[in-house]
Formats: C-alpha cells, sequence, structure tokens
C-alpha cells in the first residue's frame, strides 16, 4: 500500500470516527442537569445483581465485551513487546551486577513487599464491593514482586518470576474470560451475560454473580501481562549486551 493510499484510509476512517462522535454527543444530556439516565440504569442493573461497585458492574456485567476488548489490546500490547524485546543474534547474556542499593532501601522493600502483594491480591478479590478490581489490582501485585529486585538482587527476582509461567498464565487469563462469555451462550442467553451463577447476598465476596469470575480472570491476565512486559524491559537494562560489550 502506497503512502498516499495509507492517508486515504487514515482520513477515511477518521471522518467516519468524528460522524459518529458529533453524533453521539448531540444525544447527550444538558449539562449541569438532575437526569443522568445513563447513571441511573447503571445503579439499578448494578444493585438488581447484587453488586456494590457500580464501576465493576458496569465493566464485567453491563460492558462486559468492551472490557473483553480493553484485555486484548493489552495482551497484543504485551505480545508485541515481547517480540520487539527478544534477543537477537549479535547480542549475548552478560551476568547481571548487583544492584547498588542503600541497605535501608533494601529493608524497605523487603517489608513492603508482602503487604503490596497482599493488597493487590485483595484489591482483586474485592472488586465487586469496592474501588478497584482486576486491573488495578493486578498492576498492585505484579509490581510489587519486582520489589525483590530492590531488597535482594536480579536473580532472586528470576527465581520467583518465571516469565515463561507468566506468558502460559497470561493467555490461561485471557482465555477463562472468553470461555465464561461462551458458557453464557451454551446456556441459552447472550455472550458475557450475567445469568450463569446465582447473584448471592449483597456486599458479600460471593455477590454478583458471573462479576467475580471474569474480575478475577482480569487480575490474573493484568498481572501477569505486567510480570512478562518488565521481565523484558529488565532484560536488556541488565542481562542483554552487544557482542561488542557496549
Amino acid at each position: 500500500m502506497t503512502r498516499r493510499a495509507r492517508l486515504w484510509v487514515l482520513l477515511t476512517g477518521g471522518a467516519g470516527l468524528a460522524v459518529l462522535l458529533v453524533a453521539a454527543c448531540l444525544r447527550l444530556p444538558h449539562f449541569g442537569g438532575d437526569r443522568h439516565p445513563y447513571g441511573d440504569r447503571a445503579v439499578h442493573a448494578s444493585l438488581a445483581r447484587r453488586t456494590a461497585n457500580t464501576i465493576s458492574s458496569v465493566n464485567f456485567d453491563q460492558r462486559a465485551f468492551d472490557t473483553l476488548g480493553e484485555m486484548t489490546i493489552l495482551f497484543a500490547a504485551v505480545l508485541g513487546c515481547v517480540v520487539l524485546l527478544r534477543q537477537t543474534q549479535d547480542e549475548r547474556r552478560a551476568r547481571p551486577e548487583p544492584a547498588e542499593v542503600a541497605r535501608p532501601v533494601r529493608r524497605y522493600a523487603l517489608l513492603v513487599l508482602p503487604v503490596a502483594l497482599l493488597t493487590g491480591l485483595y484489591i482483586v478479590a474485592h472488586g465487586q464491593l469496592s474501588p478497584g478490581g482486576g486491573f488495578q489490582g493486578g498492576v498492585v501485585a505484579a509490581t510489587a514482586l519486582h520489589l525483590l529486585y530492590l531488597g535482594a538482587d536480579y536473580a532472586a527476582l528470576e527465581r520467583v518470576r518465571p516469565v515463561g509461567r507468566y506468558e502460559v498464565g497470561d493467555a490461561l487469563a485471557s482465555s477463562a474470560y472468553v470461555v465464561t462469555g461462551i458458557a453464557g451462550l451454551i446456556g441459552g442467553t447472550a455472550f458475557l451475560a450475567n445469568t450463569l451463577l446465582p447473584y448471592g447476598t449483597f456486599n458479600t465476596l460471593s455477590s454478583g454473580g458471573t462479576v467475580p469470575l471474569l474480575n478475577a480472570a482480569i487480575g490474573m491476565e493484568v498481572a501477569c501481562a505486567v510480570v512478562v512486559l518488565l521481565a523484558r524491559f529488565l532484560d536488556q537494562a541488565v542481562e542483554i549486551e552487544e557482542e561488542s560489550g557496549r
């Protein structure tokens, strides 16, 4: 495809998107008004399905298909980084040098690591009850592991971070989200419809139907994806060198 053809494709897509955005904005409620139909309906649906956190109800129930798209974007982005940052023929792996970290910082990192990890898991597990969820908790849990790099050394981090297993975990979590949606079709409802499980008791861990399942899948996918992503960048910064030693 020529440069001119790519430009026309871009302009055509941009024009179509602009028309859709303008058409959507013309139907929005007036600014500052007391009528917010989308918000009212979202809260009503959240309460009807025993999901205390309305945001999680929107993400994993009312618009769960959109969240699938966001998860796919993250998965594709990490896959692209893995391909771009892979070791090439003119590179070699060198023994990582110990990081120069002050002793108080090391002690603080080791002290905070379990707290940060448990906080990330807590945020994922309580996503349907309180602010947070799989996206936020997954990032917290993944970055918590890397405090071991500051508290110990890179070799210790590699022992608790086998990248291959996290890559498999990323793929399994993404598949689990899709399989949950397909289960709805098998059950005779719509894809990702929140009708497979009982809604449970409001404001408990077992409430929300399929919301906790999808939230857990997202938490696992985000955590594994961030671990893999940081692993590739750290490999480039710490281990991989050009053959000439530069």
